[in-house]
């Protein structure tokens, strides 16, 4: 069966985008973001092999009602002015539909989606993409053609505030706990600042001055030092997996994890995470929207099939992140193809309409994986139950990963569902 076309571009930084080849008439031209070698890298490159696999795995299955998806695949280091670069190429070749990364680039191009009728499914997870008709009172612009397939990052820290002030009673503690917002000055870790501090102050918390950590990393002492002397309670950490490790590694050594419970957003922690971060990582909470490679969940063994397209020998062990990777994807086809069985053919217009056909839905195949979701015309936060996975670290991290998670030397624990509900008032918030 023929595969589908790609352009690869793995381990370089780029400037530009690349050059892609003309699509047949019958191939569904799709353009896939992702981050192999910029800020984000540490978890993009499990999220973006995943996609590449999954679009791959779909034409070795007949592709989306007989017809192959061309990919056009590219790693834009995270840069959002190679993410528009790209997205004008796609838009002059007659793109179907995008897999987007970053918030910076996704938020960046909510306008040009929108008047193009190209549907962008991102792994930016910002509740400023969730509002399709602009009605919320914090919408700066309308996003009818953006989706994404996981919680929000902003009903991710609710979850996390809300958990938090249960842990807070829980530990029959006095006083008011105090809370802090710990991460970049970047679109991405802005996204649900303002969302998770009104909770925690109407939730009882004490909000203190956030706290600025580089998403790429460094010694970060002085951050520590700063939450501990604070005498912050709770700190959300709103970067990605890289930098929240060197974070981690640097409050472990002032002794900032005594007093405070770091808890963070669904990028901020994963296996691999854990094993990096070492006792700095023990006790973390985050937000999971996915089971992990060993669960046997309806849906992993087709999850098994996808990671085969990279690894043939199945034996390489896939973070959470990949698991998310692929949901986007299948969320995607999907609605690629109800739109061309129910709704006349493959368009933009109709595959953002089959993706509001179906109430608490999951790709077909991978029920236990991804979702369940409902989107409507009036609010694209598809998925509002939020589970909290907690860290545990109980000896050395030194030897390799499946090994760890095989002894029980560390460990992802599920601790709580929280279904954060959808106010008018927090649409696009």
């Amino acid at each position: 069966m023929r595969k589908a076309l790609t352009s690869l571009l793995m381990g370089t930084a780029i400037a530009g985008v690349a050059a892609a080849t003309p699509a047949q008439a019958e191939d569904i031209l799709i353009g896939n973001l992702y981050d192999f070698t910029g800020a984000t890298s540490g978890v993009g490159l499990f999220s973006g092999q995943a996609k590449i696999d999954a679009l791959e795995w779909i034409n070795q299955n007949g592709g989306i009602n007989g017809k192959m998806i061309k990919a056009d695949n590219i790693d834009y280091s995270y840069k959002a002015p190679a993410a528009i670069a790209a997205y004008k190429r796609w838009k002059q070749q007659g793109v179907t539909a995008i897999l987007g990364w970053g918030t910076a680039d996704t938020e960046a191009m909510v306008g040009f989606v929108g008047k193009d009728k190209v549907p962008y499914f991102s792994m930016s997870f910002s509740a400023h993409l969730t509002d399709p008709s602009g009605k919320g009172p914090r919408t700066k612009k309308p996003t009818p053609f953006n989706f994404f397939t996981g919680p929000s990052y902003s009903d991710g820290a609710r979850a996390l505030v809300q958990w938090a002030a249960e842990d807070w009673k829980k530990k029959g503690k006095d006083g008011k706990p105090k809370y802090v917002h710990v991460g970049d000055n970047h679109p991405y870790p802005n996204a649900p600042k303002e969302a998770g501090e009104a909770l925690a102050r109407e939730m009882g918390f004490e909000v203190l001055p956030a706290v600025q950590y580089s998403m790429r990393g460094g010694d970060f002492k002085a951050q520590c030092l700063t939450i501990k002397d604070s005498g912050a309670d709770y700190a959300f950490l709103a970067n990605t997996g890289g930098s929240t490790i060197a974070l981690l590694r640097s409050c472990e050594t002032v002794g900032a994890q005594e007093n405070t419970q770091f808890m963070g957003n669904i990028w901020s922690m994963d296996e691999v995470s854990i094993k990096a971060a070492g006792k700095g990582a023990d006790g973390y909470v985050w937000v999971v929207a996915v089971p992990s490679w060993n669960d046997d969940a309806k849906g992993m063994d087709k999850v098994r099939e996808i990671a085969k397209i990279s690894d043939p020998s199945g034996t390489k062990y896939q973070p959470i992140h990949y698991m998310g990777g692929v949901c986007s994807v299948m969320y995607l086809r999907d609605a690629m193809i109800m739109a061309d069985k129910e709704l006349g053919g493959i368009n933009g217009e109709n595959i953002k309409k089959a993706m509001y056909l179906k109430q608490g839905w999951s790709p077909e195949g991978f029920e236990g994986v991804c979702g369940p979701g409902s989107w409507t015309a009036e609010d694209h936060r598809g998925i509002n139950n939020v589970r909290l996975f907690q860290a545990s670290v109980t000896g050395s991290t030194d030897p390799e990963l499946t090994e760890l998670l095989k002894s029980g030397a560390i460990k992802m624990s599920q601790i709580a569902t929280i279904e954060v509900p959808r106010k008018p008032e927090w649409l696009g918030w």
